[in-house]
């Protein structure tokens, strides 16, 4: 029988490769769209049907938290802690993903921001064992070895591609080079 995961999602792209190598390893995945960070609502909507997508073509179920969005509550989490809101935000998906896992009987709980070069894998893995309970556990694999190959495929599909990570303050450093200064 199939080990069952519980596979947290933050956009398409990030989760083709992430999980046919998990599907390749015998998981049975399920995925998880919850994502309180993403800003502006219009950009959660567009990630959020860009997982859903990828979910359609490799045979797999999202649970989606639409209402679970609450993105005041995020800013309140981070406020004052925006040098390290990373972290926070990493938290909060981890804790709501291993809390749905473990109720759900789940084997076990990942994310697809492992994917990500741009993510702190140390950060994310540390969070993931803390998180670890009864009979559900983290799995931690280095997700970045599909970089290249989910890029392709995401372009290849007609994936809905961000441009930054998915918060104002990500936002905001993506695109600060277009502000004039006088």
């Amino acid at each position: 029988m199939n080990e069952k995961i519980l596979l947290h999602m933050c956009c398409g792209p990030c989760s083709i490769t992430t999980v046919q190598t998990l599907q390749d390893q015998g998981y049975e995945v399920t995925g998880l769209y919850y994502n309180p960070n993403i800003h502006p609502l219009t950009e959660y909507a567009k990630r959020r049907d860009g997982c859903l997508e990828v979910a359609e073509k490799l045979g797999f179920k999202v649970l989606v938290k639409d209402g679970e969005y609450r993105p005041q509550d995020w800013f309140r989490a981070v406020a004052y802690r925006e040098n390290n809101r990373c972290f926070h935000c990493y938290a909060n998906r981890l804790e709501r993903t291993a809390s749905i896992a473990k109720r759900g009987g789940f084997d076990c709980f990942s994310t697809t921001l492992l994917y990500s070069k741009f993510q702190k894998h140390d950060d994310i893995a540390a969070l993931g064992r803390d998180l670890e309970g009864g009979k559900t556990r983290f799995l931690y694999h280095d997700f970045r070895e599909g970089w290249k190959e989910g890029i392709a495929l995401s372009k290849e599909w007609g994936i809905y591609r961000q441009q930054y990570c998915g918060c104002l303050y990500s936002e905001n450093e993506r695109y600060h080079k277009e502000l004039r200064t006088e």
